[in-house]
């Protein structure tokens, strides 16, 4: 083929970036699913059909939240947790994040792993954001899991609506963070399993200091106007 025939033949079509993968067969792992943004991240997705393993220091503690939780979710200690799951969602308070993820860093190579943790540090002012030397905690999940697969998701999501029955929907948008465009799918896939969100491309880990910190500025709102305030994108 010459030159010119390079030249003429036709480029194939762009990707879709709604067409996302099927990732209803795949096991969700939550670490801290017994901490409210965990259970109700976990009570989520087993309600949309996604097998769900709850996560914690104590494996009693994780059986019964997922026993209170019913939906087929189990319960197990954090590392069985990562070892049977496919996708290990990271929910843990802040300041056990690098903690149990070191203690994890064998069980959870090779997986696909989220991290919804948000640095924040609390005073008389109200929430406010923490900058980890690693510039976020996604970023410092991605040097303590050098074999894992880091991507940001799910930090802007109200506790108290995950873990309403009486809702059907959320209606919010999930900004995905990360550094493989078939990792961000899947994560984006999972997100719009749940009735009412959407998964959005937000951008590679290293942005995602902006999207953690963000969530001080949401509390704040919910403060002012007694609300569960989410985010919406416009114009994609």
């Amino acid at each position: 083929m010459t030159s010119q025939d390079n030249a003429s033949a036709p480029k194939p079509a762009a990707k879709d970036p709604w067409d996302l993968p099927d990732v209803s067969g795949l096991v969700v792992g939550v670490l801290g699913g017994t901490g409210d943004q965990g259970r109700g991240l976990a009570y989520r997705l087993a309600r949309a059909g996604q097998k769900v393993i709850i996560g914690s220091r104590a494996a009693e503690r994780a059986e019964t939240a997922a026993a209170e939780l019913g939906l087929g979710i189990e319960g197990a200690e954090n590392a069985e947790c990562a070892r049977r799951s496919d996708v290990v969602i990271v929910a843990v308070p802040w300041d056990g994040h690098a903690k149990t993820l070191e203690a994890l860093r064998s069980e959870l190579a090779g997986k696909l792993v989220v991290d919804c943790v948000n640095p924040l540090g609390f005073d008389k002012k109200g929430a406010y954001a923490l900058k980890p030397a690693e510039g976020s905690a996604a970023e410092q999940a991605a040097a303590l899991l050098p074999e894992s697969r880091v991507t940001a998701a799910f930090h802007h999501l109200s506790a108290v609506l995950l873990q309403d029955e009486s809702i059907e929907e959320i209606d919010t948008d999930v900004m995905v963070l990360g550094e493989d465009r078939a990792d961000t799918d899947l994560v984006q896939a999972l997100a719009a399993r749940i009735p009412g969100m959407r998964g959005v491309f937000a951008g590679r880990l290293r942005n995602a200091h902006q999207v953690e910190s963000l969530v001080a500025n949401l509390i704040s709102v919910n403060r002012r106007y007694k609300a569960h305030a989410g985010l919406r994108v416009t114009d994609v």
